[in-house]
């Protein structure tokens, strides 16, 4: 799946790197290194998404992503940052980023959140899509609710991080080298089990006495969040 993106960033290193891997995966990329020339590009042509950094001169990719918001623009939005705390997440995502990416990231993680974004296609997040949902399960991004069914689930922080991320890939194969990167920031592997002593928790939380199993291990290969 290939298309069109619009990459703001004003670290010529970070950006050669990322247009780099999306040239070479057949993507056409146009790049803007402040926020005022981002916001021009993003409202004057159409693109399949944007990857936008948070931290721009001129403007940040905050005031930038409200601004196309605000003038109806409903390409769907990664925003990366280097600030990855609660609150940056929140604020992200509530000026109408799809997806928030921590710094340091791995190019296949950006790749397939990208390609995520594309096959959903459904352009500017709502209010509502900061609710994950598959089945009878809900997260809400904002105020870090987990519920199934009626039943309210407490999750440690590390829990939530991770049933986020395989809900924003459910029904996709999630690998233990996207977990590590994704939910640990590990761009190595520890040699432990912490991936499936985390696993093993949260299933047990989301699925036990449920008649329907969403957790599924796929032999060699990971895990997959799904309703089957």
């Amino acid at each position: 799946m290939a298309g069109r993106i619009l990459l703001v960033e004003d670290d010529p290193q970070i950006a050669d790197y990322i247009a780099r891997g999306f040239g070479e995966e057949g993507f056409t990329v146009d790049r803007a290194a402040n926020g005022r020339d981002g916001l021009f590009l993003a409202t004057d042509s159409q693109f399949d998404v944007v990857v936008l950094d948070r931290m721009l001169p001129g403007m940040d990719g905050v005031s930038v992503l409200k601004a196309l918001r605000a003038a109806e623009v409903e390409t769907p939005v990664i925003m990366l940052s280097a600030l990855g705390s609660t609150d940056d997440r929140v604020a992200g995502l509530t000026a109408g980023a799809d997806d928030y990416l921590g710094k340091p990231f791995s190019f296949a993680e950006l790749h397939a959140r990208v390609q995520a974004l594309m096959r959903r296609g459904t352009g500017r997040a709502k209010v509502q899509d900061t609710v994950l949902r598959c089945a009878d399960l809900e997260l809400d991004r904002l105020t870090r609710q987990v519920k199934r069914g009626p039943r309210k689930i407490t999750l440690q922080p590390r829990e939530f991080r991770l049933l986020e991320y395989m809900l924003l890939h459910q029904g996709e194969v999630v690998t233990r080298t996207m977990l590590l990167e994704a939910v640990w920031d590990y761009h190595f592997d520890p040699g432990t089990n912490v991936i499936d002593v985390h696993i093993s928790r949260l299933r047990r939380k989301i699925d036990d006495g449920e008649a329907q199993a969403l957790f599924h291990t796929v032999r060699g290969a990971g895990y997959r969040m799904a309703a089957d």
